[in-house]
Formats: C-alpha cells, structure tokens, sequence
C-alpha cells in the first residue's frame, strides 16, 4: 500500500471537506504516519472516515474531528501545548508537528508506553508523556494551547486556568447524544471567551466530573 497516497487522499476527502483549509494542519496530518498508531487489527481502517477502537474502551477520533481539533487551536511554532488523553499517540504527533512543545498526560499507562513507541515513527518529534489523571489535583502547568481529547459532562474550568493569555483551548462539552466542541481563550489574567464549534460525540474522558442528577 502507498500509505503517503492514502494519508493524501484522506486529507483530501475527507479533512478537507470539513471546512479544515489550514495548509500548516493539512500538511502534518499528511506527514505523521496514522497508520503506525493504529492497532495493528484495525489496519483496514487506518485512514477511514471512523473513529477506531484502541482499549479501555477508547477511541483514536476521526481525521475530520482531528483536523478541526487542530485548526481550531491556531497552533504557533512558539507554541506549549497540552494534550489531556494521548491515546495512541497520533494527535500528539500532530500537535508537536505544528507547536514548539507538547506535554501529553493519559491516565492509562499502557496507552502512554504505546505512544512513546508509536512517536519514534516520527524522530521530529519534541513530546513528553506522562501517566497521570487530569482530575488529581496536580497543577497542570501553563501552556498556548490545550487539547483535550474526552468529553466532559459538564464544563471543568481547570483547564482554562492552564491557559497562557492569548492561549487557546479545544474540548467537548455535554453527555449522548449530544455534545458541543468548545473553543475557549483566554483574553485576560481573569477574562475568558467561549466559542461553539460544532456538535459530536466523543467518548468522555476518564474520572471527569458527572453533571448534577436532579431529584424530584
């Protein structure tokens, strides 16, 4: 298989056709090898229009869903970056193709050994992972821009405290079946704006906090 040809054709048919015109994002997604952070049974759907299973009941998004994760954030080569849920590694790749550094944190360390083989397909590189939950409490450090790869049922505002002014952040909020990408930024030590992207459904991230039951 020509598998440079098939990451083209991918951006073309299906990234590009999501309203996803950044050349920057359009070019990494072409040059980090999706097919090496995909199990290896479900090499078939490498560069299909799905997301596709990984363990723990998780999944690696769709190139669409990636592509508009990517360009949302407007990542700078000067640019931190967080990623909250790395997965197997293949939008961390993109991240670091696109900022200067990128951190990536997953509570499953087995997705976090996975990745680190994963990213030598892509010696370019400059990521640091860590196995570690987002809800424990620890300070997650200042960055440009945040990914965070879950859902959460209800917003949590400590990922925007992670944000640099000026700095930018991708998530998803609400619960099946419907949930509503976010960007946020912050625009002042204290000051933050919200933006609606678009509506999917993604798999909520682990320990997140679940939204209020109401009792009649």
């Amino acid at each position: 298989m020509d598998t440079f040809a098939s990451r083209q054709q991918m951006v073309d048919q299906q990234v590009r056709t999501w309203d996803v015109l950044d050349a920057r994002v359009l070019d990494a997604l072409i040059a980090v090898p999706r097919e090496a952070f995909v199990p290896s049974r479900y090499q078939q759907l490498a560069f299909a229009d799905t997301s596709i299973p990984i363990g723990y009941g998780e999944f690696l998004l769709a190139p669409k869903i990636q592509g508009r994760i990517l360009q949302a954030l407007g990542i700078q080569k000067s640019d931190a970056i967080l990623e909250v849920g790395t997965g197997s590694g293949y939008l961390t790749a993109a991240l670091s193709a696109l900022g200067r550094t990128t951190h990536s944190i997953d509570i499953h360390a087995e997705f976090t050994a996975t990745a680190a083989v994963n990213l030598k397909t892509v010696p370019s590189a400059n990521v640091t992972l860590e196995t570690c939950d987002a809800f424990a409490g620890t300070p997650l450090g200042s960055f440009d821009a945040i990914a965070v790869t879950g859902s959460l049922p209800v917003y949590d505002a400590r990922f925007e405290q992670a944000l640099n002014i000026g700095g930018r952040l991708f998530i998803v909020i609400g619960a099946d079946p419907l949930m509503q990408a976010m960007l946020v930024r912050r625009v002042e030590a204290a000051q933050w704006t919200r933006e609606s992207l678009f509506e999917t459904v993604i798999t909520p991230l682990t320990n997140a906090p679940a939204a209020p039951r109401f009792v009649f």
